[in-house]
C-alpha cells in the first residue's frame, strides 16, 4: 500500500464498514513501523487491501476488505496468503484478529487458514453493540 492508493482504499472501506477508518487512521499504518500493508490490484485499479500490525511479538489483523465487485473472488485469501508468507519469515508468536459474531463468511475464510475461536468481546462494534469473535492462529515456529 502507497499513499497513491489511499484515495481507493478509504472508499473500499467506506462502503465496507458501517463505521469506516478514517484517512488519518491508513497514514498511521503505513507510518507504523510494526505494520505491513497490502493492496490487491486488478488493471491498476485497487480492488481489496489488507492492513496488519505487530505489538508484543503477535501479528494483529486490523482491517481486510474487497470491494464489492469483487467479493467472493478469492481477493481476501490472496491478500492472506501474500501476508502469512511474508510474516512467516520473521519469528513471532502468533496472529489474531476480531470478527462480527455474525460474518460467517468472513469466520469460514480465517478457519480454512487455521484460526480457531479463542474467546468473545462483548459488545464490540459501537455501530450496533454485536459481539465480536477473537480468533487466534499460532505461529509455525510455535508448532514445531
Amino acid at each position: 500500500m502507497r499513499l497513491a492508493d489511499l484515495g481507493a482504499v478509504v472508499a473500499i472501506e467506506q462502503e465496507s464498514f458501517p463505521k469506516p477508518w478514517s484517512l488519518n487512521a491508513f497514514l498511521g499504518q503505513l507510518a507504523n513501523e510494526n505494520s505491513l500493508n497490502y493492496v490487491a490490484e486488478e488493471d491498476g485499479r485497487v480492488i481489496g487491501y489488507l492492513v496488519v500490525t505487530q505489538f508484543v511479538g503477535v501479528w494483529h489483523l486490523l482491517d481486510l476488505a474487497v470491494h464489492q465487485d469483487y467479493r467472493r473472488r478469492y481477493v481476501a485469501t490472496e491478500l492472506l496468503e501474500n501476508f502469512f508468507e511474508e510474516s512467516g519469515r520473521k519469528p513471532h508468536r502468533g496472529y489474531t484478529l476480531e470478527v462480527r459474531k455474525s460474518n460467517r463468511g468472513a469466520i469460514k475464510m480465517y478457519e480454512s487458514f487455521g484460526f480457531i475461536c479463542s474467546g468473545i468481546r462483548k459488545g464490540y462494534y459501537s455501530d450496533n453493540g454485536e459481539d465480536a469473535l477473537i480468533m487466534w492462529r499460532d505461529s509455525e515456529d510455535m508448532l514445531a
